[in-house]
Formats: structure tokens, sequence, C-alpha cells
């Protein structure tokens, strides 16, 4: 059964009423969330998505929530990987706590808007050349094992456009509250704000092109692709305050979220096979039911994140920074970037 029209319209209106409110609350009340607050507000986004799928199940069918759960804990997990990068982002730059949630927010968006284009340039591809599934599978078997088993140097969150925009423009040494740009002796200069937004704008754009093939393994339907997406990155302004510095302590997280892609990377190589004319045995191609693919994410990222808490108990001495806790201090062991902000 089709999902109505006027449910996606309602459904599209409402969710971006939810992330402008959230934006002005942000806006308004700039501060570092209490640990109760982050879990309450994580715990809400994550019954909203529940009470979505419960929908969807009465509307439409259970193929259409299983796929909309399903992309959606698949983009969720994704989106804590994305967690990663945003700690590394706010300790290379030594972001005042009071503005990380801004910064957060703002990375968001930017994230919501690079996924919705490629979603659109996706679907479009994909109905017109289903062969596309093969790049789409190998591409995310290589991320796979770049992510399991790569050792990049993560050095100082800086990416190629960073390190060009500074040696380009002119960046203050110090934050300006949370402006962009300033004028110093009648001088312009940019501030570190505006080089925070562009490196988690940029990475976010890197996310999007990993995470988009991924669930487009999981559905084809542009709705549920696009609200399993908004519902992944709704609460992830929050989760970052609710782990803390948990979240570089999961130390196999990599590895739970390797083996999702792989297995998605599988799943889009079998379905081209199987969907394919131009494969002459594609009758004959077996393809994963939403079942199965819902039960491997789960599992994986169970045993991932259990395997991790096992490990940081046997090390309880490891030392760990997270968000709300980073060194402040430039390579010549001046402070730089705002210091401790608590106001």
């Amino acid at each position: 059964m089709e999902i109505p029209m006027m449910f996606k319209i309602i459904s599209a209106v409402v969710l971006v009423l939810i992330l402008v409110f959230d934006l002005l609350l942000v806006v308004k009340r700039p501060h570092v969330p209490s640990m109760k607050e982050a879990g309450l507000w994580v715990a809400f986004y994550v019954s909203l998505a529940l009470v979505f799928a419960g929908v969807l199940f009465a509307i439409g069918d259970a193929q259409h929530a299983g796929e909309f759960v399903t992309g959606w804990l698949m983009e969720y997990s994704l989106s804590v990987d994305n967690l990663f990068v945003f700690v590394l982002i706010m300790g290379a730059f030594s972001v005042p706590k009071r503005f990380q949630q801004e910064v957060l927010m703002v990375g968001i968006i930017i994230a919501l808007v690079a996924r919705g284009i490629f979603i659109l340039v996706g679907a479009a591809v994909i109905e017109r050349f289903v062969e596309v599934f093969f790049l789409f599978g190998a591409f995310l078997l290589v991320i796979a094992w770049r992510q399991a088993f790569g050792h990049e140097d993560e050095g100082d969150g800086e990416n190629g456009l960073i390190k060009l925009l500074k040696k380009r423009i002119n960046v203050t040494e110090e934050y300006h509250e949370n402006k962009l740009r300033v004028t110093i002796d009648g001088k312009k200069f940019w501030t570190p704000m505006f080089i925070v937004f562009i490196a988690i704008g940029s990475t976010d754009v890197m996310f999007a092109l990993d995470s988009i093939p991924a669930i487009f393994g999981v559905t084809q339907d542009p709705f549920l692709v696009f609200t399993a997406n908004v519902f992944a990155l709704m609460g992830l302004r929050q989760l970052y305050f609710l782990l803390g510095g948990l979240v570089d302590r999961l130390v196999y997280l990599h590895f739970g979220i390797a083996a999702i892609l792989g297995f998605i990377g599988v799943k889009l190589l079998l379905h081209a096979l199987h969907a394919s004319e131009w494969v002459p045995f594609r009758e004959h191609v077996p393809e994963i039911p939403i079942w199965m693919s819902l039960s491997f994410i789960v599992l994986a990222m169970g045993v991932a994140t259990v395997a991790s808490l096992l490990k940081m108990r046997s090390e309880p001495d490891r030392v760990s920074f997270g968000p709300l806790e980073h060194e402040v201090h430039g390579k010549d062991g001046v402070h730089h970037y705002g210091g401790d902000d608590t106001k």
C-alpha cells in the first residue's frame, strides 16, 4: 500500500517546524545542556521516530514501517560515528562551551541539506539506471574495509579545505562571541567560528557520501530515505552532550559500523544482480529481506557497544577527553580560541 501524498506533505512540514524550533531554542539559549536535559531530548526524538514508524504501519504497511526503522537505525549508527569527528573538531578549535550547541545545530542543518541533495540525485539516477547499485555496493565495501582496517591519521581535525582557507584568509586568534566576521583596527577578519562551521560542513558532506548509498540499500523510497535521515540527525546534537567523554572510548564501534556498511554493500550488489536486465541469471539471485537487515544492524551495534564497554571496564584508568573536556592550548603553549567558557 502506498503512503498517501498528504501524509508526506504534512510530515515534511512538521519535521521542518521541529528543526526550526530546535534551532531557535539554541540561538535564544546558548548553553551547555545537563545530562538530564540531553537525555530527555534524545528520548523524545527516539520516541518520536518510533511513533512515526507506528503511523507508517497504520496508514501504509509493515514493509514501509520496517524499511523506515531499519534505515533510521542505520543512519543513527552512522551519525554516532559522526560524533567522533565532532569531538575532534570541537577539541582542535577549542570551541567555547556555550556555543557548541549552535555549532552542532548549524552542522546538522548543513548535513540535512547535503543529504537532501544527494537523495534527490540518487533517486533520479536509480530510476533511470538501476545498475548504479553495483557502484554503490562496491563503494560501501571499500568504505567498510577502510573503516575497519584503515590507519589514517586524524591529525588536528583539519581537512585540506580548512588548511587552504587558513592560508588564504585572515583569521583572528580568539573567538568574538559567535560572530563569523569582525573588524579590528579598520581591517576585516574572519573568526575561528567561521572556520569551525566550514570544518563541520565539509565533513558532513563527506559523511553524506557514505550514508546515502547505504540507505538506498535499505529502501528506494525517497520519502523514507529523507525521513530516516532527518530523525537520525534530530537527536545528534543532544546525543553529543549526553555521551560526553564516552564516545571516544567506544573503541570497537568502528568495527560495528564497518560490518553494517559491508553488509549493506553486499545487499546492494545482490539487488543490482537481481534487478539488472543485463544479468541473465537474475531470477536466481536471492535478495536480503528487510527483517534480516534490521536484525544485523541491531546485532552489529549491540556487539560493538558491549565489547567496547567491557574493554573500558578492563582499562578504568584510560584517559578520555570528551566534548566538554578538552585542552585549549596551542602548539606553543599559549591559550587560544576561547578557553574555559562556562558562562
